[in-house]
């Protein structure tokens, strides 16, 4: 099958088979959560424990994906992954029977919700470890893509699906469908041909993952500053670059004056500038640090723009490409952490980045609520994004730094436009008597007078040439100053000079000027003497043998 850049990494067939498989339960993952979200709502009619719910699922991530990483790193992951997908399908089918028997009620909900959160807290890295595997090294930045991509498609499918499901007949199914889906990523793995998986790189330095556990991957995390400034941006444009949940809430409901309707259109519009960013970062080659700072200062500085929308659609025009900026940023921060880490580490390291996300969302979403209320939406959001925009600024300096200052030496080589200096020339090149008024700008030197000089003037040149010839060539004189050594002036006329003297132009032999001519020294002052031959141009042989 052919693909383009876009799709490279579905030219690799276990990756086909498991993309596919993925989708299905992205849809249904989603179909839960407003399963999950609608039933707590119609309940309680509570905002608050519908966001209690949510908590319990995210809680988990915070304390059990260290042990999860150091899970992906030890046992194989075939086994772990059928084995959480089972967890996944009996919890989901136990939400379906809650919600038509009403047996447990919320109680039920909660802890099934903490339960579910705890299985995907531990079969994060594993399934971050076990993908890294169905790719080679340089198709694994464009399959993290589409793994985004696919993630984002699903939710909006998901949750269009969802609505009309639970509207008709209430979220039982919407549970029961997701607990069929788990299915299909059973079905993938028995289908993954293990001969065709990419085993990982050596490691780079003396790893030891069967000792030490969770402590070896912390102890090896403190060792990668580049991979921890990553994760510390990552922190930094997550809590107040991407909590848009809340400040989209707040603006739609404060300053835009959109209410329910309004946040719904919005939040569509995030979700498909997700899609977007997930296209673009698919298409990239290499997903390298200089994307991540680019994405990041483009984000925050339209987050700021944001800030200042005056209305629902020039807000949302400016939410379309923070969405992608945001998918961008995480597809690479993702794909850093994956290429730039020893493959016998790689599970820890993901578990670290889940961590990382999770943090950033528990400290973020409430600290944008409360600025929200104290200071205003907009306030909120030129202040969040003027804080990551320097944040991000600053990891790009750090980043240059431990990375050998590539981007420094670049500017310096840029700014600096090195003089190219070529060879002694031995050819006196004539030049127009002060044709343009860049030469005429030059500083004044000295000219040799043409009585002064015994020999004809193509001998004098040729000459001075040959004595140059094995000897370093003269420093460039400062502004102002004479050259050093004497100049040998070849005179020179022009029809211009019958009413407007020039100034003389003299060749300094062997010193060449950095656009590729012989550097010409002006005189400022002096009508030009005619030349020996009558000629109105001097060749550089003597004028006698011009014949």
């Amino acid at each position: 099958m052919a693909f383009g850049a876009t799709f490279a990494a579905l030219r690799h067939r276990n990756y086909r088979i498991w993309a596919i498989a993925g989708f299905v339960s992205v849809i249904g993952t989603w179909m839960q959560v407003l399963g999950v979200n609608w039933y707590v709502l119609a309940r309680t009619g509570s905002a608050t424990s519908m966001g209690f719910a949510v908590l319990l699922q995210a809680l988990p991530t915070l304390l059990l994906s260290v042990w999860g990483g150091a899970l992906a790193d030890r046992l194989p992951a075939r086994p772990l992954l059928i084995a959480a997908q089972a967890a996944h399908a009996a919890l989901a089918a136990g939400l379906a029977a809650v919600a038509l028997t009403g047996t447990g009620g919320l109680p039920a909900v909660y802890a099934i919700s903490l339960a579910a959160g705890a299985v995907s807290a531990i079969e994060g890295p594993v399934m971050g470890r076990w993908v890294s595997t169905l790719v080679n090294r340089d198709s694994l930045g464009n399959a993290l893509a589409l793994g985004s991509l696919t993630n984002s498609a699903g939710r909006i499918l998901g949750m269009s699906l969802g609505a009309v499901v639970v509207a008709a007949v209430g979220p039982a199914l919407l549970f029961a469908s997701n607990a069929v889906s788990f299915a299909a990523v059973v079905a993938a793995l028995f289908a993954v041909r293990e001969r065709d998986r990419y085993a990982g790189e050596p490691a780079t330095e003396p790893v030891h993952p069967d000792g030490g556990g969770i402590r070896a991957g912390f102890r090896y995390l403190l060792r990668q500053p580049v991979v921890l400034v990553a994760l510390a941006l990552s922190f930094v444009l997550g809590s107040l670059g991407r909590n848009y949940q809340v400040t989209m809430a707040a603006m739609s409901d404060g300053p835009l004056g959109g209410g329910a309707g309004g946040y719904g259109f919005l939040s569509t519009v995030f979700a498909v500038g997700t899609v977007l960013g997930a296209l673009v970062a698919a298409r990239r080659r290499d997903l390298g640090y200089r994307v991540l700072i680019g994405a990041g200062l483009v984000g925050s500085a339209l987050q700021i723009v944001a800030g200042l929308a005056p209305g629902t659609l020039s807000f949302a025009a400016v939410i379309l490409p923070i969405a992608a900026a945001a998918v961008i940023i995480d597809t690479t921060v993702g794909a850093r952490a994956q290429l730039d880490t020893d493959y016998l580490m790689r599970g820890r390291v993901l578990a670290a980045l889940a961590v990382t996300g999770s943090v950033s969302a528990a400290v973020g979403a409430p600290l944008l609520g409360w600025l929200s209320e104290h200071l205003g939406p907009r306030q909120t959001l030129v202040l969040a994004g003027a804080t990551a925009a320097v944040a991000t600024a600053a990891a790009g300096v750090a980043l240059d730094g431990l990375r050998g200052r590539e981007v420094r030496r670049r500017v310096a080589g840029v700014l600096a436009a090195p003089v190219v200096r070529r060879g002694v020339a031995l050819t006196v090149r004539v030049i127009r008597p002060a044709s343009t008024a860049a030469r005429a700008l030059r500083p004044a030197r000295a000219v040799v007078p043409l009585s002064q000089i015994a020999a004809p003037a193509g001998r004098a040149v040729a000459a001075g040439a040959s004595a140059s010839i094995g000897r370093p060539l003269p420093p460039r004189p400062p502004v102002g100053r004479p050259a050093p050594g004497p100049h040998i002036h070849v005179p020179h006329r022009s029809a211009a000079s019958s009413t407007n003297a020039p100034p003389h132009v003299a060749a300094l032999p062997g010193h060449d000027d950095p656009g590729g001519r012989d550097e010409v020294g002006v005189q400022a002052s002096g009508a030009p003497a005619p030349a020996p031959c009558g000629r109105e141009r001097c060749a550089p042989e003597p004028c006698g043998a011009a014949g």
